[in-house]
């Protein structure tokens, strides 16, 4: 019996030996990648505060007494708007006012050279229909962005690098996949000592307390981890993701999966204000969070409302999709409606990666694993550098 143990407890060692030379140089070459997209989450976690505190002048208005009951209508919001855009100029996404002190956000396209564009915020006093003012936030030929939180966005996302760089990051998270799988798979105590793998050693070493920092960051942090690189996977490279999900559950729909308006048959667009007053007649619960208008002549406009009463105690946001010409409601996606397991899983993707999905609890605690992925790679590197050290010494 003995033996039998002996025996196993030298097998486990041997595979384990090959899962540390995998994690190893997995964490070496995509540590630094880890840090980078680990610190810049932690910024986006709370991007919308920041964002505002950096444009307090066009982003925060003064509040009357009655706040958000006296904002105009958005049909006087999308006047002022269209007033003040260029002629020229495609209107992208509309975020509403996140409280009484925030303004509208128009963020807009005008076309620069070639295909290109230049993207372009405006922004709407609620109480007033008053433009504020613009802002550019990137031309078509910057490679790095003018507005901080942007240039953050696409530092976390792509790396700088457009569409390639989205691929790439992708790419990575699905290589630090593994190597957080990895990492647990060599933090498992073989001889059954919980407690040494669970704490830091008091009163240990430098060394040793490297080691015990490493691996307890390692352990406290796999749930988010994992859940964050999973997510970030799915919005880097959607179809692959979903390729995989639709083998076991076909009927999931993605975000890139839109649904389509009816034919025009001579008939013009309805007005994004009569789009959001169906929407609201309907679905009068909840905050209007932001609204897109249909992409092309095949699409429909999009609502988003989020904190509806009762939906859902973890990630409250419904999704509405309007017919651009009848005014019809093609499509209506929120947590109430979910056919299959798969799309309940995919759905939770952005809410588990933003942190938004348990309100304040799980922001700080995505806030936290960023601040933690440069702590994994550090420790990890020193420890590498420890052991190189030590085998120089034998030879």
């Amino acid at each position: 019996m003995a033996d039998n143990n002996h025996r196993r407890l030298t097998q486990l060692k041997h595979r384990r030996k090959l899962w540390l030379n995998v994690h190893l140089w997995l964490g070496l070459g995509l540590g630094l990648f880890l840090s980078l997209l680990g610190m810049t989450g932690s910024i986006l976690v709370f991007y919308d505060e920041i964002d505002k505190a950096l444009n307090a002048e066009l982003m925060q208005v003064n509040a009357p007494p009655h706040g958000e009951a006296a904002f105009k209508p958005f049909a006087d919001i999308m006047a002022a708007a269209n007033t003040a855009l260029p002629t020229t100029a495609t209107i992208d996404f509309v975020t509403f006012p996140s409280d009484a002190k925030a303004s509208y956000v128009f963020s807009y396209l005008r076309p620069a050279l070639s295909e290109a564009h230049d993207q372009w915020h405006l922004y709407v006093n609620p109480y007033s229909a008053q433009v504020l003012g613009t802002k550019l936030i990137k031309q078509a030929d910057d490679w790095v962005p003018r507005s901080f939180i942007e240039f953050v966005w696409q530092l976390h996302f792509a790396v700088l690098a457009g569409d390639i760089g989205t691929i790439i990051v992708g790419i990575i998270g699905t290589l630090l996949i593994f190597s957080v799988l990895t990492g647990l798979i060599l933090w498992w105590p073989l001889t059954g000592n919980w407690r040494r793998v669970l704490t830091i050693k008091p009163r240990a070493s430098a060394e040793r307390f490297n080691h015990d920092l490493h691996q307890l960051a390692g352990f406290y942090s796999f749930p988010v981890l994992l859940a964050v690189l999973l997510s970030g996977v799915y919005m880097n490279l959607p179809e692959h993701f979903m390729a995989v999900v639709k083998l076991f559950s076909s009927d999931t729909k993605s975000f890139m999966d839109m649904p389509h308006a009816s034919a025009a048959q001579g008939r013009p667009p309805i007005a994004l204000a009569d789009a959001l007053s169906i929407v609201r007649s309907r679905y009068p619960e909840g905050r209007i969070d932001g609204l897109r208008p249909a992409e092309d002549e095949h699409s429909g406009h999009f609502v988003r409302i989020v904190d509806v009463p009762g939906l859902s105690a973890f990630w409250s946001e419904r999704q509405i999709f309007v017919d651009q010409y009848s005014g019809e409601i093609i499509d209506v996606r929120d947590p109430s409606n979910r056919p299959t397991a798969g799309q309940t899983f995919v759905d939770w993707q952005w809410p588990l990666h933003s942190g938004k999905a348990f309100g304040w609890t799980g922001r700080i605690l995505v806030f936290l694993l960023g601040l933690a992925c440069p702590v994994l790679f550090v420790t990890g590197l020193i420890r590498w550098l420890q052991k190189r050290r030590a085998k120089s010494r034998k030879r």
